[in-house]
């Protein structure tokens, strides 16, 4: 069910408990890995450059992968993974940021902070080498704006991944100075999957801009698909968790990395 404003009501509320989420505290300063090198070291032995979401649950999965966070991380990394993401996002995620530090200190690829940062002091909470902006959340009332964001992320070290949905967001985000721009696949109006939405909203990308697509990507055949609608890399969460069961996690992420030797 959609609320008044235009998002699901699951989205509504993931954004209320972020509002009301403060900082961590002490102003953060990272030395980031960084995540386009990683990119082009994958492409270049081969693999498709995946980051793959460490996710315990989500409000479209179908139940909860309870395995340590860190030893599916690692069995990511082990299939191929270019880098990770993991969620902070504590009430309908299952998310921590104690979970992305331990991860971090675990692996040798860059970490995504996957969250909803509508703050500046949102971005104080645990070291990773990336953190998302959505550009849909921020530029409204009661958060701070996209350009203030991007900056004071760059300012602690940060890497940004900007994410949009349509081709009007990847243009602010572009003029925000974004310069990894994901577009997701969910529209979080009604938390559908289309995955049109990539090759659409990529055309307003310039080539200078490493586009990730993120959401709703299973098999070979969407890589595929990704990739030809001009995706670097991209961003995979469920179908590598696998909520409903118990499946391998390193064989689920290797299936994707190795999907360009396959078709």
């Amino acid at each position: 069910m959609e609320s008044d404003a235009g998002l699901a009501q699951e989205v509504e509320s993931i954004l209320a408990a972020a509002r009301e989420r403060g900082g961590g505290g002490d102003r953060v300063a990272v030395e980031a890995r960084s995540l386009t090198d990683a990119f082009e070291a994958a492409a270049a032995d081969g693999c498709v450059p995946i980051i793959a979401e460490v996710k315990p649950t989500s409000p479209t999965a179908d139940g909860e992968r309870t395995d340590d966070p860190v030893e599916l991380a690692e069995q990511m990394v082990a299939g191929g993974a270019a880098a990770l993401s993991v969620l902070t996002e504590p009430d309908h995620f299952g998310g921590s940021a104690e979970t992305l530090a331990r991860v971090r200190a675990a692996v040798d690829v860059p970490v995504l902070r996957k969250d909803f940062v509508l703050h500046e002091a949102q971005l104080d909470v645990v070291e990773a080498d990336v953190v998302l902006l959505i550009v849909r959340f921020l530029d409204e009332d009661g958060t701070d704006d996209l350009e203030t964001l991007l900056s004071a992320a760059r300012e602690r070290g940060f890497q940004v991944l900007v994410e949009a949905h349509t081709a009007d967001e990847v243009r602010r985000a572009v003029d925000a100075g974004a310069d990894v721009v994901g577009v997701n696949n969910r529209d979080l109006a009604k938390l559908e999957v289309d995955l049109e939405t990539f090759p659409r909203a990529a055309e307003a990308a310039p080539e200078s801009v490493t586009l990730i697509a993120e959401s709703g990507i299973g098999t070979a055949d969407d890589v595929a698909r990704m990739r030809a609608a001009g995706a670097d890399a991209l961003l995979v969460g469920s179908a590598i968790m696998d909520h409903g069961g118990d499946s391998d996690v390193a064989e689920n992420t290797r299936r994707l990395t190795d999907a360009e030797t396959q078709t």
